[in-house]
C-alpha cells in the first residue's frame, strides 16, 4: 500500500512580520519557517496506518522553494520512507491550484492508494488544495477526517468527518482516496534519534516544478497590509485607592453603568 502525505512550510505566526518592498507579501527576512501543525497530523496519522498494516510504503511530498527542503526531513523524521520536493522559484504568491496541479503531476502516474493532507495550511487557511487535488485525480475526497481505519485487504477506508454543532458523519469510501486532515485525530510522536538522523542523510527526490502543467490560479494576491493597531491600554497611577477610584469614573463615562 502506498501512501503520500502532502507537507507545507509555514512562517511561526510568532515571528515579527514586515510588508515586502512589493507590497504584496512578507519580508523574509529573520522569519522562522515550519511545517504546518495540521500536516503533523497527517503525518502521524500515515505511520499509524503504517503500524496497523503490512507493507505500507509513505512517501512525504512539499511544493515550495528551496528552504522548504526543511519540512521534507522533518516528516522522514516523524516516519516517513521516502522525501519529493517539488522546487518552485517562490515561497509566496502560489495559489491552491497551482500547488495541486503541481502534486497531480507528480502522484498521478504513482498508484497511490491513500492521499494525505492538513485539513488548512496555517498561514494561507484556503482548505482548498485536498479537494483540488482530489478533482483533478478524479477520486473521492472527505475533509475534516477527525477519525480512519483503512480495511485490512487496503480496499475501503471507513472515517468520520468533523461536522458543525458537535455532529459526526461516518462514510465508507473505496481506494484510492484523498483525505483533509483534522487537528486532534491523533497525537503526533515525538520523532525517534534513529529518524532523526537517518533524515539528515537520505537522499530526496528533488524536481524542478516550474515547467510543470498547471489548471491555472483561482485567486491572485493584490496587495498585502498589516492589520490596523489595537486601541492602547491606560495605565492607571497612584495608590490602589486611587487608581479604584479612577477605574470607577471609567467605567461610568464609557458605559454608564456605575
Amino acid at each position: 500500500m502506498k501512501v503520500l502525505v502532502c507537507v507545507k512550510q509555514v512562517p511561526d505566526p510568532e515571528s515579527n512580520f514586515r510588508i515586502d518592498e512589493h507590497g504584496r507579501g512578507f519580508d523574509e527576512t529573520d522569519i522562522v519557517f515550519r511545517m504546518n501543525s495540521y500536516d503533523e497530523y497527517a503525518m502521524e496519522e500515515a505511520v499509524r496506518v503504517k503500524e496497523r498494516l503490512p507493507r505500507v510504503e509513505i512517501t512525504a511530498l512539499t511544493v515550495g522553494p528551496p528552504r522548504a527542503e526543511a519540512v521534507v526531513r522533518r516528516a522522514l523524521e516523524f516516519g516517513a520512507d521516502h522525501g519529493v520536493h517539488l522546487v518552485t522559484d517562490r515561497g509566496q504568491g502560489i495559489d491552491p491550484l497551482q500547488t495541486a496541479s503541481r502534486i497531480v503531476s507528480f502522484a498521478k502516474d504513482q498508484d497511490f492508494d491513500l492521499m494525505l493532507l492538513g485539513v488548512m495550511s496555517e498561514d494561507e487557511q484556503c482548505c482548498h488544495t485536498g479537494p483540488m487535488v482530489a478533482a483533478l485525480l478524479d477520486l473521492p475526497c472527505a475533509t475534516t477526517v477527525i477519525a480512519e481505519t483503512v480495511s485490512e485487504d487496503g480496499r475501503f477506508v471507513t472515517l468520520e468527518r468533523e461536522l458543525e454543532g458537535g455532529r459526526r458523519q461516518v462514510v465508507e469510501m473505496p481506494l484510492p482516496s484523498v483525505l483533509t486532515v483534522q487537528s486532534g485525530i491523533n497525537r503526533p510522536r515525538y520523532p525517534s534519534l534513529t529518524n532523526k538522523l537517518r533524515a539528515r542523510k537520505q537522499k530526496l527526490q528533488v524536481i524542478d516544478s516550474t515547467g510543470m502543467p498547471s489548471a491555472g490560479k483561482c485567486q491572485e494576491l493584490i496587495r498585502a497590509t498589516l492589520p490596523p493597531p489595537s486601541e492602547t491600554g491606560v495605565f492607571l497611577e497612584g495608590s490602589l485607592e486611587e487608581k479604584a477610584e479612577a477605574l470607577v469614573q471609567i467605567l461610568h463615562q464609557k458605559t454608564d453603568v456605575l
